[in-house]
């Protein structure tokens, strides 16, 4: 059987860069090289595209790649690849066929829609959500538009554009201290990994940590504070949906920042967590239902909290592209209920090519 050639595209122009590079290396550890054959494909801070066996090590690194070439994807949906240009001379370049592309890219120009975009252009399958679904789940506003559309439950927030904070940061202010409160969250409203976001407890705190959020995004989005456990969800599927056993995030730090997912390594998951039949059955319903709001595909993380003292359930936020390493939550929580790391990273694969075949049936069906 030929082998399929399937492009892992990581790092990207996003604050996310390093985690990218993390769940790359897992996944392309775990792909089935039997079926696939794969492509290191790697986007450095700068917006380069590189191919070649020391990509990924270079972008780690951060040096110049010694056996990676510079490479454009083809928006020729009768030639699907990338054009790869030859180490012996820059003038010549090669045509590198794909098959199958997997976009392990969080944040910006990965995680909102534009690689999709860009691949959908291109004529080739790609794992995880469209660019409606990623669009939407990276940017925080519309999403929570959605979701309360959908009748899921959500915490009170304002958000606000760069110039609005600029021209009325007073009003704001104000607005955050009657509606929400303090404490409250200051997020950036397109980013993850809890890149800017910060807690505030007074009005001199909410007002850096606005400057800070909008170092990242033109809007900012203030979230009144939720105390709760940090539960999370697992979402896997196209046309048939399944929702993981959720599992619980135990952070080291006052909440679950950029440091305390990455750096310090302290913070506990409890996977699988105990919450009973009905508090579980909730969180996969709601689950779903969020998967299906924002019209996501193949892959989702899911977060809430539930308030320890009568167990109602809030959701924070959906992720379409979350964390991939080995020891992520999202193939923990998979893991937990039955679905090891490699089998999950191959299921990712046939859902997103047999989610491409269908619409591409639909888009060239003849007329009635």
């Amino acid at each position: 059987m030929k082998k399929k050639k399937v492009a892992v595209v990581f790092g990207g122009r996003s604050g996310e860069h390093v985690v990218s590079l993390r769940s790359a290396a897992s996944i392309m550890e775990a792909i089935d090289t039997e079926r696939y054959e794969i492509i290191p494909v790697g986007i450095t801070r700068e917006g380069i595209w590189l191919t070649g066996s020391d990509t990924w090590l270079s972008l780690w690194e951060q040096r110049a790649p010694r056996e990676a070439a510079r490479a454009v994807l083809l928006t020729d949906p009768t030639n699907p690849g990338l054009l790869v240009q030859s180490n012996q001379s820059p003038t010549e370049w090669q045509y590198q066929p794909v098959d199958l592309a997997f976009p392990v890219l969080h944040g910006t120009y990965g995680e909102d829609g534009t690689i999709q975009g860009l691949f959908d252009m291109a004529g080739i399958p790609y794992v995880g959500s469209g660019v409606l679904a990623s669009s939407t789940g990276m940017d925080k506003v519309f999403m929570k538009a959605l979701f309360m559309h959908c009748g899921l439950p959500v915490a009170s927030y304002l958000n606000f554009s760069r110039l609005q904070w600029n021209e009325e940061s007073g009003y704001w202010l104000e607005q955050v201290k009657t509606r929400l409160g303090f404490p409250c969250f200051v997020k950036p409203a397109n980013l993850g990994s809890s890149v800017g976001i910060s807690k505030a407890f007074t009005e001199e705190e909410l007002t850096k940590a606005v400057e800070e959020a909008l170092l990242y995004d033109d809007k900012a989005v203030v979230e009144k504070f939720v105390e709760g456990r940090e539960i999370e969800c697992a979402v896997l599927g196209d046309s048939e949906i399944e929702a993981s056993r959720p599992g619980e995030i135990i952070p080291c730090n006052d909440f679950y920042d950029y440091r305390a997912k990455y750096i310090d390594d302290r913070s506990s998951l409890v996977i699988p967590v105990e919450l009973g039949d009905r508090l579980e059955k909730s969180i996969k319903d709601y689950s779903i239902k969020a998967f299906q709001a924002v019209e996501a595909s193949g892959l989702a993380r899911v977060d809430f909290f539930v308030s320890p003292a009568d167990g109602s359930v809030i959701i924070n936020e959906i992720n379409t592209m979350p964390g991939f390493t080995s020891i992520s939550m999202y193939p923990k929580l998979w893991e937990a209920s039955g679905v090891g790391y490699r089998e999950l990273v191959n299921k990712l694969m046939t859902i997103a090519e047999s989610r491409f075949q269908r619409r591409q049936a639909l888009m060239f069906a003849p007329p009635e």
